[in-house]
């Protein structure tokens, strides 16, 4: 049995860490539900093969069937893909599974967020979700990592950190009246504070979603190192995104880090704005309960919902004329990792994308200490004076800068 603690994991000394941080494997969910994923689910199990063969070119990938889907998992998964029986209500593991942290010591556990299908009865997408709230605790058992009870209703996709101290998120979807109405903005931040071990929370305003997560970051923005993120954008003031990606960017470049940065920003394209065919919302089943998709509603495509892995990183591509130019685009951001892109339309239509359906599980590596500086012997001459810290960080992000404009 999993050991729940009582503590956080700010005053335990755990952090979650950035996901460019290495990785020990990914967890996923097999998809199957026939009122989100239409034809039965078929297309999307296709669809979660190719993100899970992507992933495991560069590390262990975990997913997770219902009892009734795990032989077809198997069979439709290549062997080095390990699948395991987890119950779960739909596929959404950044949402449903666990945040992982660590310590500096090198070990790890989970926080178990509440969940309640993005928005509870207030305007969730399902119900029941009581299998999907079990997903972190049985994920802790697997890993034989202990647990903390996070007493707030939060999911994967509406946070990004960068490992230092720093967490991005959207005001939409952390304080809409369907997740934690009973707390105010401030109470919400210490929470993040204490189970993420963040000193900085920066807020965005809106995400590109309203109908299906009440604007997860996940879309908008995310890290690429420390004081270094990628900003999603349109140039077509028409663009009914336009004016909340612009209002985003402007606050992310107005930040200040955790460590007193300036954030370095880059801007990354939005494919098209699209919308759910007669064909593919033909293909779902219509279930007591669930948030309908009909034809005509928008989909929330976004070239951000990649995934970091070891190495390298899996973006979502759409058959769009700007699938090219932000592959380009995300590999010099990453000038150290592969970017493999793999087909996103079928994971779109359920409401979500690559990031959506996957959980990183960090390594735990020992960190370094920093030394002790030395004691001057007397009569030992005073060293050079180094350059100022305050500093050193307008040259790494000059150094980064150059790289974008090579």
């Amino acid at each position: 049995m999993v050991r729940t603690l009582t503590g956080t994991p700010r005053a335990d000394g755990f952090r979650m860490p950035g996901e460019f941080e290495p990785h020990a494997q990914t967890w996923m969910l097999w998809p199957q539900r026939p009122d989100n994923w239409r034809l039965a689910g078929g297309p999307a199990q296709r669809a979660w093969v190719e993100v899970a063969k992507a992933i495991a070119e560069f590390e262990p990938v975990t997913i997770g069937a219902n009892p009734d889907q795990i032989a077809n998992a198997r069979a439709m998964l290549p062997a080095e893909v390990r699948v395991v029986e987890l119950g779960s209500d739909d596929a959404w593991m950044r949402d449903c599974g666990p945040t992982f942290v660590v310590s500096d010591e090198g070990r790890v556990r989970v926080v178990d967020w509440r969940f309640n299908a993005w928005g509870g009865l207030h305007d969730g997408l399902y119900f029941p979700w009581d299998r999907d709230q079990q997903v972190p605790r049985k994920v802790a058992e697997m890993e034989g990592v202990e647990r903390y009870a996070a007493p707030l209703v939060l999911e994967g996709g509406s946070i990004h950190v960068d490992g230092q101290g720093t967490a991005i998120t959207t005001e939409e979807c952390l304080l809409s009246p369907g997740r934690n109405p009973q707390l105010g903005r401030d109470e919400i931040e210490r929470h993040l504070r204490d189970y993420l071990n963040v000193d900085t929370v920066i807020w965005l305003a809106r995400g590109i979603d309203p109908d299906e997560t009440n604007g997860h970051v996940d879309d908008v923005a995310c890290f690429v190192a420390p004081g270094e993120v990628l900003a999603g954008v349109t140039d077509d003031p028409r663009d009914w995104r336009y004016e909340l990606l612009q209002d985003n960017l402007q606050r992310l470049r107005q930040a200040t880090d955790a460590r007193g940065r300036s954030l370095l920003v880059h801007t990354l394209p939005m494919p098209a704005p699209s919308v759910i065919s007669a064909d593919e919302a033909a293909g779902l089943a219509v279930v007591s309960g669930t948030a309908p998709r009909r034809a005509g509603d928008p989909t929330a495509a976004s070239y951000l919902n990649f995934l970091i892995v070891n190495g390298g990183v899996v973006m979502p591509a759409f058959d769009d004329p700007h699938d090219e130019p932000a592959r380009r685009l995300v590999a010099r951001a990453f000038p150290d990792r592969r970017v493999v892109t793999v087909p996103g339309r079928e994971i779109l239509l359920g409401g979500g994308n690559v990031h959506c359906i996957t959980q990183q599980q960090p390594r735990g590596e020992r960190q370094p200490r920093e030394p002790r500086p030395r004691e001057r012997r007397r009569g030992e001459p005073q060293p050079r004076e180094e350059q100022p810290r305050e500093q050193q960080p307008r040259d790494e992000q000059s150094e980064r800068n150059d790289r974008y404009q090579r």
